[in-house]
């Protein structure tokens, strides 16, 4: 019994140095991972420096495993095995070999009966990964296939030690004790190694997706942006009005937009939409709905008209169900007139100078995309010297600050009282001020648009022009 107790002893402590060699492995490994070269050979692109890296580093770590192992009977219970099948894994046969000879020069030095068949064993390991690899055609074998790996390394080991180590008695009492924890002890350090670079892997294959998507989103954003006027301001030979607007989208591609264009000497449509989802389907649905509805406004400004025929188009071969919040507006420059249609948008605010803003009521009507022949409604309203026309998208009063807190359509009236009879661009400033101010650095969930119009009166009156151009 007390034999039986020293042997359980040994084969626990060969065990425990075998695991302690295998996690400090493992530690170096994983720092390795992370290196520049490593890289080189994950992306295919192997130089002589780099594979004379991976020859001595794992040659090295051969070394170590030969050094930490545990001597019992004039042998070593190591995991010297692991550094060159782990280097003919990653480089190829032969680095796995170069790393397998520098492990076999010093085990050989060693001395011990068994110092020919392991140092030949070593280098038979590195031989066996670099075969796989040829095997796998350079693509790193999986966790399952690397422990195998090591499990066949680890027996070829013994059959060496069987066939050449001498007496052969002793050799079969150290492979029949060491054996199957030295498999153990090298499968899992074989198996936490490539579970470091499968893992890596993925990471970098995840990295290049997300770089991908993200230069997709910014190219999609970018196409949104060129799509929407940014010279302000846009027409400075045309006193009657002033017209500013910004488009501030979130770190994803939305898709709000907005537009303004004559269709006659004095006639000017301005629109504002935010069509349904983001990225870049509502990128594209974006460009497609703001191409018709200019295209429909330069044939017929007859307003509603404009939105019943886009929304049938938009409708048809519509299987993402995507939709788009459009208001849509015409003002005739003479006279102030604004004849205008909601298709499902916030109503816009109607600043009267000296007056309190409040929101244009208008009759609500089902965003364009939506359902095939809506109806829209055209509505009226006359603008006075000094008036404005604020239109925003809901990502104005939909912001929200840390606390979840949204933005509120209160507060966007508290910040147009305090700009009253000012400029479109200062009221578009004092807006975007006041929301930045609220979210007080919170991500931005929607894109920010705004458009503001002021009525200055017919060119007929030079008085207003001059006091306009005061303010």
């Amino acid at each position: 019994m007390p034999n039986a107790g020293g042997c359980m002893k040994e084969e626990l402590q060969v065990v425990v140095t075998l695991i302690n060699s295998m996690a400090v492995m493992s530690v170096i490994a994983y720092i390795l991972s992370r290196s520049r070269f490593y890289d080189e050979f994950l992306q295919k692109k192997v130089t002589w420096k780099s594979r004379l890296i991976v020859i001595v580093v794992f040659g090295l770590l051969s070394i170590y495993g030969t050094l930490s192992g545990f001597k019992f009977m004039g042998a070593l219970a190591n995991t010297r095995d692991l550094g060159p099948a782990l280097a003919g894994l990653f480089a190829g046969p032969a680095a796995g070999i170069g790393a397998g000879l520098i492990g076999a020069v010093h085990r050989y030095f060693l001395g011990g009966f068994t110092c020919v068949s392991c140092s030949l064993a070593t280098v038979v390991s590195g031989l066996v990964g670099g075969l796989v690899f040829l095997w796998k055609r350079g693509r790193f074998v999986g966790v399952t296939g690397a422990v195998i790996v090591a499990a066949a390394n680890q027996i070829l080991h013994s059959g060496l030690a069987l066939l050449i180590a001498r007496p052969f008695e002793q050799a079969l009492a150290i492979v029949e004790k060491f054996t199957l924890p030295m498999i153990l002890a090298n499968a899992v350090g074989m198996a936490i190694y490539t579970s470091i670079v499968v893992n890596l892997v993925k990471q970098r294959s995840w990295e290049h997706e997300k770089h991908t998507i993200e230069g997709e989103l910014n190219a999609a954003r970018q196409i949104q942006m060129s799509m929407v006027p940014k010279i302000f301001p846009p027409f400075p030979d045309r006193p009657e009005f002033d017209l500013s607007a910004v488009l501030e989208p979130a770190r994803e591609v939305g898709g709000d937009f907005y537009d303004f264009f004559f269709v006659d000497e004095h006639r000017l449509v301005f629109l504002l939409g935010d069509v349904s989802g983001k990225g870049i389907p509502a990128s594209l649905f974006m460009a497609v709905t703001k191409t018709l509805l200019k295209a429909g406004a330069n044939e017929n400004t007859c307003i509603d008209q404009v939105l019943f025929r886009v929304n049938n188009e938009l409708c048809e071969g519509n299987d993402m169900s995507m939709f788009a919040t459009v208001f849509c507006g015409v003002i005739d420059t003479r006279t102030g007139r604004v004849e205008y249609s909601n298709a499902g948008h916030n109503p816009p605010v109607l600043c009267r100078r000296g007056g309190k803003p409040e929101f244009l009521k208008t009759q609500g009507s089902l965003a364009i995309g939506s359902f095939e022949d809506s109806p829209y409604v055209k509505e009226a309203l006359t603008l006075g010297t000094g008036d404005s026309l604020v239109v925003y998208s809901d990502g104005v009063t939909e912001a929200m600050n840390g606390n979840d807190v949204l933005f509120s359509e209160e507060r966007l009236l508290q910040a147009l009282r305090e700009v009253d009879g000012r400029h479109p661009d200062e009221i578009m400033k004092k807006i975007l001020t006041d929301v930045h101010g609220f979210a007080a650095g919170a991500p931005q969930s929607d894109d920010i648009t705004i458009l503001s119009l002021q009525y200055n009166g017919s060119r007929a009156l030079p008085q207003f022009q001059q006091e306009a151009k005061n303010r």
